[in-house]
């Protein structure tokens, strides 16, 4: 997805708070422009269209410098001599297919005062340049385009999907009658049409495509196959459900070979036999919920199910601990998708022919609102979300163990009476404000998965439109903190609001004391790192605090630029 122009502009403020690279995502990549070498600049532009088109499309930043803050300094720009019409012939004579990129200039007041962009859209990859050599984009980073990465953008583009090849035998001998039952019966929970539901075994699996030519297809036989033909056929797959006592020892442990819904109705018993119920009193009524929502985990367990990588050996492993599940699946992430995009990337199918049968079934869905029903399951009982993690070829969802937080799912229930019906970016703040004693935009931007801009109209909707949250500070030391009311009403009985500002004030405080220290001592200043270290915050919050104490503190000085950038305090006017 290529950024515009006016989203670009509205990109360009945050620079005085964050480094341009802290901006980047898996479609939007900042370079600077090397003016010493006509030749390097043409090869980087080369290699970056290259490596967006191979990751799906996107908009390179030509003319900044990525590892800055400020954007006086950031915003070198490009020499106003520079041709596109050459960039463009460039692009297209040396990439294999030809690639024609969209170039555009955004005039900026700093530097050359030119930015250039470069839209590149999405096609049909792979994509290499006239010597074969090639990169990807892999969340921000242009990775060489290695065999396993060949690999996976072909598994992206449905080049090589494994689940559409033939299966050996006939495909009365291959299918399992309780599978297709139990495949029925789900699909008739979520409301498929009757229609494709009565008809026979055979026509309904022609229906979904998972039959051709007479033969059935890998996702059939994954779907509605018999233990023993998914054994013979598909031995890289087995379920494994294991109760572990500690980190190195378990207590019991059951495999299975079985159809994807009979597999995940039996994962589903054997965790939920040791998911305990705490007992809430909603109105008139008494309510049960689990510590493990059921919802969550049958979301987790579907989509580790359809994007199990068939290629790969190992299980599909669910480990329940006395204090976690951790659901793991065989096969990264793909398409751009990351845990740091996952809640709004679009849906990107390992096994297309599989979840086309699924979508068709309403077992699955194209908006991707199962890991948003996992999330928004676990954040409405006040509990933490779960964790996604990429381990090497694998992905892992976590859950915590935690009981219901009773003052949090009543407000929840309370506000959809009322019409206001929480989303998870609602509620992500809402629990990391509980836990945190402010939240600046940037931390809001990288928690709920959105840009600055769109991180800030939430935070000011939250303030004025539902009236959750009330504003600290000016300009970018602007920062939110719960209404003292709702913070008491959320946290319960027995936790007493405390002042917020307190720790933001001591931290500066300290900063503040080391400083003169070290100029009285003659020893260098501080830099961003160091006073991460001795406040605990993160890079974008110490720049705020910075840019307060400096506004308090005249003596204070930024020197340097980049990771050699050190506060300090002037002797000279002391």
């Amino acid at each position: 997805m290529s950024r515009s122009l006016r989203d670009l502009e509205s990109l360009l403020p945050e620079l005085d708070a964050a480094p341009a690279d802290a901006l980047e995502d898996q479609d939007l990549d900042f370079k600077e422009w090397p003016e010493r070498s006509r030749e390097k600049a043409v090869d980087q532009v080369v290699e970056m269209a290259i490596c967006m088109a191979n990751g799906g499309g996107g908009t390179v930043v030509f003319g900044v410098r990525d590892r800055v803050v400020g954007r006086a300094d950031a915003l070198l720009g490009v020499p106003p001599e520079i041709d596109v019409n050459l960039l463009l012939k460039a692009v297209y004579d040396r990439t294999d297919p030809r690639l024609t990129p969209v170039f555009e200039d955004l005039f900026v007041p700093e530097g050359t005062g030119r930015l250039l962009i470069m839209q590149v859209h999405g096609g049909l990859p792979p994509y290499t340049d006239s010597q074969g050599g090639a990169k990807v984009r892999v969340g921000k980073d242009c990775q060489p385009m290695t065999g396993s990465l060949r690999r996976r953008v072909l598994i992206e583009t449905g080049e090589t999907d494994f689940t559409a090849g033939l299966v050996e035998g006939r495909p009365a001998d291959l299918l399992s009658a309780s599978a297709m039952e139990q495949l029925r019966d789900a699909a008739r929970r979520e409301r498929a049409p009757e229609d494709l539901l009565h008809l026979s075994d055979h026509d309904l699996l022609a229906a979904l495509d998972l039959l051709t030519q007479g033969r059935l297809n890998f996702a059939g036989l994954f779907l509605a196959g018999h233990p023993e033909a998914l054994r013979r056929h598909l031995p890289s797959y087995v379920w494994t459900h294991v109760r572990m006592a500690s980190d190195t020892a378990y207590s019991d442990r059951l495999d299975g070979n079985d159809a994807l819904p009979v597999a995940l109705n039996r994962m589903l018993d054997r965790i939920m036999a040791d998911n305990p119920i705490s007992t809430l009193e909603l109105g008139l009524f008494h309510h049960e919920y689990r510590a493990y929502p059921e919802i969550a985990l049958r979301e987790a367990l579907m989509n580790a199910l359809c994007h199990q990588d068939f290629r790969i050996g190992g299980p599909l492993l669910v480990s329940q601990y006395p204090d976690r599940i951790e659901i793991a699946n065989a096969g990264g992430f793909i398409g751009g998708v990351s845990p740091h995009n996952i809640l709004r990337h679009r849906p990107v199918p390992r096994n297309p022919l599989l979840v086309n049968a699924l979508v068709r079934l309403r077992l699955v869905n194209r908006m991707n609102l199962g890991v948003r029903r996992m999330f928004q399951s676990m954040l409405e009982e006040g509990k933490a979300p779960p964790n996604l993690a990429e381990h090497g070829e694998s992905v892992v969802v976590s859950f915590r163990k935690q009981p219901i937080s009773g003052p949090f799912r009543l407000f929840v229930a309370d506000e959809g009476q009322a019409g206001r019906i929480l989303s998870v970016e609602h509620l992500l703040i809402l629990h990391d404000l509980l836990g945190h004693p402010e939240l600046d935009t940037a931390r809001a931007a990288r928690l709920c998965q959105r840009t600055e801009p769109a991180a800030r109209d939430l935070l000011n909707e939250m303030e004025t439109g539902l009236g959750y949250l009330e504003r600290g500070g000016t300009g970018r030391g602007t920062y939110w903190v719960l209404r003292p009311d709702l913070h008491r009403r959320l946290a319960g009985p027995g936790h007493p609001e405390r002042n917020r500002r307190i720790a933001w004030e001591a931290a500066k405080t300290r900063t503040l004391s080391v400083l003169k220290d070290r100029a009285r001592r003659g020893e260098p200043g501080l830099s961003n790192q160091e006073i991460r270290q001795i406040t605990h915050y993160d890079r974008n919050q110490v720049v705020r605090l910075m840019l307060e104490l400096r506004a308090e503190n005249p003596d204070i000085r930024l020197g340097g630029a980049g990771r050699s950038a050190r506060y300090s305090v002037d002797c000279a006017r002391k």
